[in-house]
């Protein structure tokens, strides 16, 4: 997996930065600040984009794109909700925007068996592997039948283990409408699950 390195977001956002107006001076972000947010939130952004986009190589140009967002955002993050939560955010919005593009110009994601990357143990026992690759096939198949914001509730609470409330505060809704909507999404997650068999 392949995630932007911090260096490349800071230089191509100093780059655009002054390039943006006459007048306008660098983000009142440290580049130092950046980067330790960037470290720890990197890997978590680049498999929640992963998931809800089920292609590596888009979920890579996703994590890019949110990090500079928020790179560019960044003065303006008010510390209202975590850092965390605030990245999520930006990252559901970019992805679910590019799905929407994606759909209107009818265009259809591959299956991509790289989708779930295999572990290096797999080598030592194939059949295993196989299986976990079928199984991550099928369920990034299910994931994509839903609708955007069931896949989004799923991937928030089962892949990024995240409270209710915590989902309420990315999704904009309260932490009861989350968890009804959550026991929907996942009878119709069970359902394409199954007929994905």
């Amino acid at each position: 997996m392949i995630v932007p390195e911090s260096k490349e977001i800071a230089c191509v956002e100093q780059g655009v930065a002054h390039g943006h107006g006459a007048g306008e001076g660098p983000p009142e972000v440290l580049p130092a600040d950046f980067e330790s947010i960037y470290a720890a939130h990197a890997q978590p952004v680049y498999h929640l984009a992963l998931r809800f986009l089920g292609d590596p190589v888009q979920a890579e140009d996703a994590a890019h794109d949110v990090f500079v967002k928020a790179f560019r955002g960044f003065g303006d993050f008010r510390g209202d909700s975590e850092v965390r939560t605030w990245l999520y955010r930006i990252t559901l919005h970019h992805c679910t925007n590019l799905r929407q593009r994606w759909s209107s110009r009818s265009i259809h994601l591959a299956d991509d068996a790289s989708v779930l990357e295999d572990e290096p143990s797999a080598a030592r026992d194939p059949l295993r592997a196989l299986e976990t690759k079928e199984l991550g096939q099928r369920i990034q198949n299910a994931l994509d039948q839903l609708t955007d914001e069931y896949r989004c509730l799923l991937l928030l609470v089962a892949d990024q283990d995240l409270s209710y409330e915590q989902v309420g505060e990315i999704t904009q809704q309260t932490s009861d409408a989350v968890r009804g909507k959550l026991h929907r999404a996942r009878k119709a997650f069970s359902t394409a699950f199954a007929k994905s068999a």
